[in-house]
């Protein structure tokens, strides 16, 4: 059967076709998104609940731990973290890759309302939820300043106004909003001036929430008209609050004016942010996991002006981080690359045909392949993006090799006398079947890397079948319009005189192949001297797997680096802000920074009171003379060690990242107890064994615990004495010093809190508890410090959860020219040492997690590949020997790939992974088209195994030196390239280039020896040969021929 026939028959419709493909391939390419990376999307929950005032041990207890109870029951949760600290409690759900987002929050939601009942009934607001997704970096960070308006009322701006409208933009997922706080009425009560009027807190509490109402008031519904009935129960401005009667009796009123102070304030004043050293109001833009990241971010540019409209002329937004500009950079870099890879493969193409008719129909495969394959990628769902470039870049190099070896094979029945028309007919189906075998076996070796899960399963997911849409639609275009093209427009083979090319070509190809004859006559002789040099070089493979460091993902340099600092656990807001902005300016001074975020305090970003966060983002490289941001981190680090009193963590943001925590440095390692006692007791020798690493820097944790603590402890025989209730203790404390929100301000647009606490005078030292009075059963006010004894004492200010068990992360960076390999087995072995008890289990947790996961299937994988490879050709040869020649091309393709990763000083991560699975479907093609035509030329002509292996050798010398060529001058841009991204990309090209050069050197030798060899043992044992078993299959079901 010729498949190629009707298509050569019939040119105009072919053509047609052709055209078809490519205008349906460039229409696509407008549609498809554009990312840096696959969309890999984590469906991840967040959980946030507050209770004011409560230290972190009673928010792990009243809130996380009813909450996590009920969350731990939905089906496909693969992570459940939370961390409480004071008056907080952030839960993050992390569930498998295969459930819907929208389904998993309706479960959370359902499981939220279920724990209803057992969390405290004093909540001001039940516990909310919002959909995240923790692979997904921000893609934009804004910035609010204004030189005459408070922190405060930025923040009302930028939550009331620029996040509401930002987050109506399509493609935006999330706004996050950070730095000062929403506006609030702050009332601070003297608590001697409110115990000398006979007061109690809880009566200035109960006054003032009486007092500030909103109801339904009805309405008046006359004869002919109606009327609503309005009131001015709401205060809104300071006045109405001093004036507001708090006790009226036997003529006596007092006001609240009298015993406090009332301003206009924030809702939590420990919180603050700077852009550049000045105040600001920071908002974190993330995208939707579908949506094209260059459009999203072009639409929130073009809502700016729009914005600046609506909010005071003196407020100012700037862009702090711009994550497109190197998306942008990466992609044009990758375009230009791919550009490159075309030119160059042509070139090879030119230089092996040297005539336009034959250069055409092999060159027009790659614009149809990769048309087709766009359209491909656009039904598909796939993006635009680094991985997906690769992948076609790679491409262009094979997606040419079918249409060449169509070509050779038409050159040499046109060299046998034949018309141009009958060579094409008859070329196409001598080849057919070898064109298909080749690409078949090359799909079949992507096929074991769909199952693999997790982030690197999808990353191989849409890089494999990106590959197989253009090896599927290069085949089918290589057995097309590759041969009808030759039939009708190419007369002759090249001349190998005509011009001075082609006695140049020619000259050199002879001498090549008169060498090679040369030689392979000397190593068929010494059979037992190559099969030496072949098992030589699958344990040198072996050896150098062993010896090369590995890797999860190569860093990229996304010019946005990720900072965390932290002071010593019982340090003042106020002491930290002064260090946070000592750090700030120290990094400002670097040439490479243009901007910088910084916020300190309690916030979405930062746990604690002693921890804050820096947004770093870097100039252009070429404005900072190509200095990538790990440079930066490495030139920064020495510089802020004099900030004395804190410590600053940074690593570059990266567009893969794993887990729901939020962490210093980039790597974290998890331990959890089911005692927390035990816990606390253990983690400091973890990590002063793991700070003591030399393969690790920017060693921490997430364990804050020796925060200072007054402990108010009761006497409660006393307080029943006196007829105090503990809960009036409670309330009275609640009331001094948590902040308290007691009531609602309710306006236009926002809702505002007003809180109530003491004065700040009396908030200085724990010796001012002694001037809080409590309630009693008589009316009477009564010291606290009759009821109860204050003691100074520790206690954490974070307490962290994995699952429901208490927990702690210790986060940290790999010292410089350190695999990821070598650090976790460091750490592995570091744990190991101290005999920990089985009770504290220990783990890896987000991209050290992921690594570990990769980095055991690798293995699986690369074997897979090959038994799927074994079956694909068993079947197609119906033979068991021959497949086993093939495969044997392959111990090279590792040994020359693991050796230019070793040239090059680089790790073998994900992406060099790739290029080994992507070589194993490469590399087998020599040996295919070897063991092909021997084969025929066993059951055509009669040839002995031994001369039809070395005619064949000889004969497929051209091709095969073509596609090796071709393959590998379409992986070298890759490797020079050195644009944004092209960190990513380097290790697919070396990859590919070390392993196409050395086993083109060594299977020209080894293959023909090894099918020798298989074929004489397949005669010892018996077997029919392969010869007559493939005659049976080809001649079974085809016509003869005269």
């Amino acid at each position: 059967m010729n498949v190629s026939a009707p298509f050569i028959r019939r040119p105009i419709g072919t053509a047609l076709l052709a055209i078809g493909l490519f205008l349906m391939g460039a229409v696509a390419y407008q549609f498809l998104p554009v990312s840096s990376m696959p969309t890999i999307e984590y469906p991840t929950i967040r959980v946030s609940a507050s209770r004011p005032g409560a230290d972190p041990a009673v928010m792990a207890q009243t809130m996380a731990a009813p909450l996590e109870r009920r969350l731990g029951e939905i089906p496909g949760v693969s992570e459940l973290t939370s961390s409480s600290t004071l008056g907080t409690t952030n839960i993050t759900i992390q569930f498998d890759l295969n459930r819907n987002v929208d389904g998993a929050a309706r479960d959370v939601q359902a499981a939220l309302n279920a724990a209803a009942m057992d969390l405290p009934g004093d909540l001001p607001t039940l516990p909310a939820i919002r959909k995240s997704n923790s692979s997904s970096a921000p893609v934009m960070i804004l910035a609010l300043t204004s030189p005459t308006l408070l922190p405060s009322t930025l923040y009302d701006i930028a939550d009331t106004l620029v996040a509401q409208r930002i987050s109506q933009i399509d493609g935006v997922a999330e706004v996050t909003v950070s730095g000062a706080e929403q506006p609030a009425m702050r009332i601070r009560v003297n608590p001697v001036a409110v115990a000398t009027m006979g007061i109690s807190l809880e009566d200035v509490r109960a006054a003032i929430s009486n007092a500030n109402s909103l109801s339904p008031l009805g309405t008046f519904e006359g004869g002919d008209l109606a009327r609503t009935i309005g009131t001015n129960d709401q205060l809104r401005a300071v006045r109405d609050y001093e004036t507001l009667v708090v006790k009226a009796a036997n003529g006596t009123v007092v006001q609240l004016g009298a015993i406090a102070k009332v301003e206009q304030g924030v809702r939590n004043s420990r919180s603050a942010a700077w852009f550049n050293a000045q105040p600001s109001v920071l908002l974190v833009i993330t995208k939707q996991a579908d949506a094209n990241v260059i459009e999203t971010v072009d639409r929130v540019r073009a809502m700016l002006p729009e914005l600046k409209r609506w909010i005071p002329a003196d407020v100012e937004i700037s862009i702090l981080s711009d994550r497109t500009t190197t998306i942008r950079a990466s992609v044009r870099d990758m375009q230009l690359t791919l550009v490159a890879t075309i030119v160059l493969v042509m070139m090879v193409v030119f230089l092996f045909l040297r005539r336009l008719a034959a250069t055409v129909a092999a060159g027009v495969t790659v614009p149809l392949a990769l048309a087709g394959t766009c359209a491909a990628m656009w039904a598909a769902g796939f993006s635009v993006d680094n991985i997906s470039l690769m992948a076609l870049a790679i491409s262009v190099g094979f997606v040419v090799d079918d249409a060449i070896v169509v070509i050779e094979n038409i050159f040499r029945n046109l060299e046998k006398g034949m018309t141009p028309f009958n060579a094409a007919l008859e070329g196409a189906r001598q080849i057919g079947f070898t064109v298909i075998s080749i690409s078949i076996s090359l799909v079949a070796a992507f096929m074991p890397l769909l199952f693999v899960a997790g982030t690197v399963g999808r990353l191989f997911y849409e890089f494999s079948i990106t590959l197989t849409f253009a090896i599927a639609i290069s085949t089918v275009v290589s057995l097309t319009l590759t041969p009808m093209v030759c039939a009708h427009f190419v007369k002759a083979p090249p001349s190998p005189d005509g011009t001075w090319l082609d006695r140049l070509v020619e000259r050199v190809l002879d001498r090549s192949v008169a060498f090679y004859d040369s030689t392979l006559v000397v190593v068929l002789r010494h059979r037992f001297l190559t099969m030496m040099v072949f098992a030589l070089t699958i344990a040198l493979t072996c050896v150098l797997y062993v010896m090369t460091p590995k890797g999860y993902f190569p860093q990229d340099d996304t010019g946005l680096i990720f900072g965390g600092t932290r002071a010593a656990p019982d340090i003042s807001f106020e002491a930290m802000k002064d260090l946070q902005q000592r750090a700030t300016e120290i990094v400002l001074s670097d040439p490479a920074v243009g901007y910088v975020g910084s916020s300190v305090g309690t916030s979405t970003f930062n746990a604690s009171v002693n921890n804050g966060r820096l947004f770093i983002s870097l100039k252009p490289p070429s404005e900072r003379g190509n200095v990538s941001s790990q440079q930066v981190i490495n030139r920064l680090r020495p510089k802020l060690l004099d900030v004395g009193g804190m410590r600053v963590f940074m690593f570059a943001a990266q567009d893969v990242r794993t887990g729901g925590r939020q962490s210093s440095s980039a790597f974290q390692f998890t331990l959890w107890d089911s005692d927390f006692d035990e816990l606390t007791r253990l983690v400091p020798r973890v990590v002063e064994k793991v700070q003591s690493l030399p393969e690790l820097v920017d060693v921490t944790t997430d364990r804050e615990q020796n925060g200072l603590q007054a402990n108010v402890v009761i006497d409660r025989l006393a307080a029943s004495r006196l007829g105090v209730r503990i809960q009036d203790i409670d309330n009275a404390l609640n009331n001094a010093f948590s902040q308290r929100q007691i009531s609602t301000i309710y306006s236009d647009r926002n809702q505002y809190r007003v809180i109530l606490e003491v004065d700040s005078g009396f908030q200085r030292d724990p010796s001012d508890l002694s001037q809080v009075y409590v309630d009693s059963s008589s009316g009477s006010q009564v010291p606290l410090s009759a009821v109860a004894r204050f003691e100074k004492t520790l206690a954490p200010l974070v307490i962290n959860h994995q699952g429901q068990f208490p927990a702690v992360t210790i986060t940290y960076n790999l010292a410089p020219n350190v695999a990821m390999e070598t650090a976790s087995t460091a750490i592995e072995r570091a744990v190991a040492e101290l005999h920990l008890p089985d009770t504290l289990r220990t783990e890896f947790a987000g991209d050290a997690k992921a690594y570990k996961q990769s980095s055991n299937m690798m293995v699986l994988v690369c074997i897979a590949a090959l038994l799927t490879i074994y079956i694909v050709l068993g079947v197609l040869y119906e033979s068991l020997a021959h497949p086993l020649t093939i495969i044997s091309t392959l111990p090279s393709a590792g040994l020359g790939a693991l050796l230019a990763l070793q040239l090059f000083r680089a790790e073998l991560t994900v992406i060099a992974f790739i290029g080994i699975i992507l070589l194993i479907g490469l590399v087998k093609k020599n040996g295919i088209m070897m063991v092909d035509f021997a084969l025929a030329a066993e059951r055509q002509e009669g040839r002995s195994p031994a001369q039809a292996i070395h005619e064949a050798c000889l004969a497929r010398f051209r091709p095969i030196m073509m596609t090796t060529m071709a393959a590998m001058l379409g992986a070298l841009p890759l490797i020079i390239a050195s644009g944004p991204g092209s960190e990513l990309r380097r290790p697919l090209g070396m990859t590919i280039v070390g392993g196409l050069i050395v086993s083109q050197i060594l299977t020209l030798y080894t293959t023909p020896v090894i099918y020798l060899l298989l074929d004489r043992l397949h005669h010892k044992l018996g077997g029919r040969g392969p010869v007559q078993m493939l005659d049976e299959l080809r001649d079974r079901g085809r016509p003869a021929t005269s």
